[in-house]
């Protein structure tokens, strides 16, 4: 992977990435071996619009049921969610309009305790990506919700002002979006944006974080990234003060 591919391309889950590259070769391998067997029928999606769908290879990092998912999909409003964190709050606006499928399996796993207890993994500060990275029960950037579902990608962010190409595009402070590990793998991780960063428009935005939140992720910002025997300096890794979410609340 290039410089220019880590420091733009960023917030896909490449621990989780290379998680699946194994599972895969543990697979062919297996199949090698009981060639006469029955290949096993795919999990079925649900049966909504949403269709989330279960993903066995990459199991739950929490139990957790798949949403709900009933023929009209709420598509209308807001809904508030708290993030009750060791550093501060971080208060959520969620948009249904914009991203009906994502607010409702977010709305799903705050409401099933799936995020409390629950480290922020990864934070980044490069020029043009400045983001905080939460979501996975067991802070490898490895874990999921034990299912994925389609992308709801934005249409109206503006060009990003560092990119001359006009490929990137802005998202901007406060955005909170998805993150993922390719077109249409949405589980449970996302990342909530510190600093207006540039990237390709292929992660689904489904709210904002309001001023509160912000003073929250100025101050994890503040305290750096977490340095290792290979990189005195990162500008990508674990917050160098841990940020955990003790209770995800709907409301504030």
């Amino acid at each position: 992977m290039s410089s220019e591919t880590r420091t733009h391309a960023a917030l896909p889950l490449l621990a989780r990435l290379a998680g699946v590259s194994v599972a895969a070769a543990t697979i062919v391998a297996a199949a090698g071996v009981t060639a006469t067997a029955a290949p096993a029928a795919d999990p079925a999606p649900t049966k909504g619009p949403c269709a989330y769908t279960p993903t066995p290879d990459e199991p739950a990092a929490r139990p957790v049921s798949l949403p709900p998912d009933p023929r009209r999909t709420p598509d209308r409003g807001t809904v508030r969610v708290t993030l009750r964190t060791n550093q501060g709050p971080i208060g959520l606006t969620l948009d249904r309009e914009q991203a009906p499928c994502t607010v409702q399996s977010f709305l799903h796993l705050v409401r099933k305790r799936f995020y409390d207890r629950t480290p922020c993994h990864r934070l980044t500060a490069y020029p043009t990506l400045t983001v905080l990275q939460c979501g996975d029960p067991s802070g490898t950037g490895e874990g999921g919700p034990g299912y994925r579902y389609r992308d709801e990608l934005p249409t109206d962010l503006p060009p990003a002002p560092t990119d001359p190409t006009g490929v990137r595009r802005l998202y901007a402070r406060g955005t909170l979006a998805m993150a993922n590990a390719g077109p249409d793998t949405n589980g449970s991780q996302f990342f909530l944006v510190q600093a207006d960063s540039a990237l390709r428009p292929n992660y689904t935005v489904f709210g904002q974080v309001d001023a509160a939140g912000l003073a929250t992720l100025d101050r994890i910002s503040a305290g750096g990234i977490a340095p290792t025997p290979e990189d005195p300096a990162p500008v990508d890794g674990a917050p160098a003060v841990p940020v955990e979410i003790c209770r995800a609340k709907q409301g504030r």
